[in-house]
């Protein structure tokens, strides 16, 4: 690493810095987003500076020893070309490897997927962003869906475990408080989805959403979106939950740009993107 770069773990104090790169970038995330990372994994979260000045962020996020997250490679648009978002990448590689992780996995855009080829990424599976001014909200029955509650989260886990492939609790109690909507799926008294949506700068984001069949799917949807609309609405689906792409149509959703899952080591425990109707967001899955 050259001298003039340096990387260092990112503290309380760099939250306005990164949140005016965020918007440099033109990405969604809030101020939220970013305080919610740093209480995930404080020590692994990292700020570069060039010549003493801030110019990048890029942050993990780790699920037990089994998997883990690369998110918000940010360099700021004035250094690009100096290596600096490859740097942050081999760095937190290698924070992650020491511990170790057995899988590393990222949401790439087309752009960044050569970089991480030559990193040794594979590619797993794609995905796209969907986007809408107006939600369509259809008519369905509702009936079986109620909000989220405190005591959910043990059963909530379980069924997330099952379709993401490694449990990610506290992930999803942070992901909660910070949902201005979150709702479960239930069948004979047991819970079988659910679904959040929260605020982002630009737009409002619908996820996770995980449901164990597609029938509950569409009164999430609805629900969800019922509460999200009067702004722009974002929805990341994953390209195998072919039901979840003929929602996001039926919804008047139009796919803005498309992402590819990429993964590092041994993915021995890849999930069921079937059962993924929204991931939780690019920069933790």
């Amino acid at each position: 690493m050259s001298d003039e770069l340096q990387i260092r773990l990112m503290t309380a104090d760099d939250f306005e810095f990164a949140d005016s790169l965020r918007a440099a970038v033109g990405w969604n995330q809030t101020l939220h987003d970013w305080r919610r990372l740093l209480a995930l994994e404080p020590g692994g979260c990292f700020v570069v500076e060039w010549k003493g000045q801030r110019v990048g962020t890029g942050t993990t996020t780790c699920y037990g020893n089994e998997l883990a997250w690369i998110g918000m490679i940010i360099t700021h648009p004035d250094f690009r070309r100096l290596g600096i978002g490859k740097a942050m990448m081999n760095h937190c590689i290698a924070h992650l490897q020491a511990k170790p992780i057995r899988c590393i996995k990222l949401d790439a855009t087309p752009l960044g997927k050569p970089l991480y080829l030559q990193l040794g990424f594979q590619e797993e599976w794609s995905l796209a962003r969907w986007q809408t001014e107006s939600p369509q909200i259809p008519k369905c029955n509702t009936g079986r869906l109620r909000q989220l509650h405190s005591f959910d989260w043990a059963a909530l886990a379980d069924v997330d475990e099952n379709a993401f492939g490694v449990r990610r609790r506290r992930q999803l109690e942070l992901l909660g408080r910070q949902s201005r909507g979150a709702w479960l799926a239930e069948r004979e008294g047991r819970v079988t989805g659910y679904g959040m949506w929260r605020e982002g700068t630009r737009a409002n984001y619908l996820g996770p959403i995980v449901c164990e069949s597609d029938d509950d799917a569409l009164p999430l949807v609805a629900q969800l979106l019922s509460e999200a609309r009067g702004r722009t609405v974002y929805w990341d689906v994953p390209g195998a939950t072919t039901s979840a792409v003929e929602i996001a149509k039926q919804c008047g959703f139009a796919q803005q740009r498309p992402l590819i899952r990429m993964f590092l080591g041994e993915n021995a425990k890849p999930g069921i993107p079937t059962k993924q109707f929204a991931i939780a967001g690019p920069t933790t899955g």
